[in-house]
């Protein structure tokens, strides 16, 4: 079960403001007129601002201030599947950084102010076409006019094949265990150098995706072409086509934690990890 937190913070914040403010508008005034003219029997509470009016008055702004924030700059997310492995590993929480793409309001996602656009080799957060309440995270590999094309595991983009430099086996822990063996190469998409997992094994496209399948394709006006690091196990753009410039969440930036309950440790933190940036 998806829960819609934007549109519960939305909610929390009209309910708790709609109440301060009905009580600003009508009884406020009233009570302080009431109290002034009688001794307050602190038995009945006369002239005592309402329990309920208190608690909004004191969640409002609070309420507000995360949804402000959540909405137009940070919100975290967690990493629940291997497919940006190795860049991002199972249990990873990561922040976005959600001004980068454009202020939108908060459950409509509707952009009110332009900042910026996704470059080739970005980590996006975006809400996944096929089902826009879940959001998804991959690299964004081309953007709109780009011509892409994908043939022995080698990305083909505008006619050149992108650098790939090896590194070795990958060796997995935790719950990232089962790619240990895999080819670990250095790639290098729009100037951001990134780890990526490749399956010798596989072939090119994963099972029932049709994307590049004919051939090199051009990515198209307001659309982007996204995959994972762990480009044998990714659910991407290969598989359901495009992202709509719409969908965009935000790009990530920053892991602030790793808890991975399959790491052989006590406690299963990866304190590495806490505080490295995503290339």
């Amino acid at each position: 079960m998806n829960i819609d937190f934007p549109l519960i913070l939305v909610l929390a914040t009209l309910i708790t403001g709609g109440i301060w403010l009905i009580d600003t508008l009508f009884f406020s005034s009233r009570r302080r007129a009431s109290a002034s003219g009688i001794n307050i029997d602190s038995a009945t509470g006369a002239g005592k601002e309402p329990l309920l009016v208190e608690y909004s008055r004191s969640f409002f702004p609070v309420i507000l201030a995360v949804l402000l924030l959540r909405s137009a700059i940070i919100e975290p997310f967690r990493i629940p599947s291997g497919s940006m492995m190795p860049t991002l590993l199972i249990g990873d929480f990561i922040l976005v950084n959600k001004f980068s793409y454009g202020v939108r309001l908060p459950v409509l996602n509707k952009k009110i102010i332009d900042v910026g656009k996704p470059k080739s080799g970005d980590v996006v957060v975006f809400r996944y076409p096929k089902e826009p309440k879940v959001d998804y995270i991959k690299r964004v590999v081309a953007v709109p006019g780009d011509t892409i094309d994908y043939y022995n595991k080698t990305l083909i983009v505008n006619g050149k094949p992108t650098k790939q430099v090896q590194l070795g086996l990958y060796n997995g822990t935790g719950s990232g265990e089962k790619m240990t063996g895999a080819l670990e190469n250095i790639e290098t998409i729009g100037g951001v150098e990134h780890s990526i997992l490749i399956n010798q094994l596989y072939p090119d496209l994963p099972p029932g995706c049709q994307m590049l399948a004919s051939g090199n394709i051009t990515v198209p006006e307001g659309y982007y072409f996204v995959m994972g690091d762990n480009r044998d196990n990714s659910n991407d753009s290969r598989c359901w086509g495009y992202v709509p410039e719409e969908n965009l969440v935000g790009k990530a930036f920053a892991i602030w934690m790793s808890w991975d309950s399959q790491r052989d440790s006590f406690l299963p933190i990866a304190w590495e990890r806490i505080g490295e940036g995503i290339n």
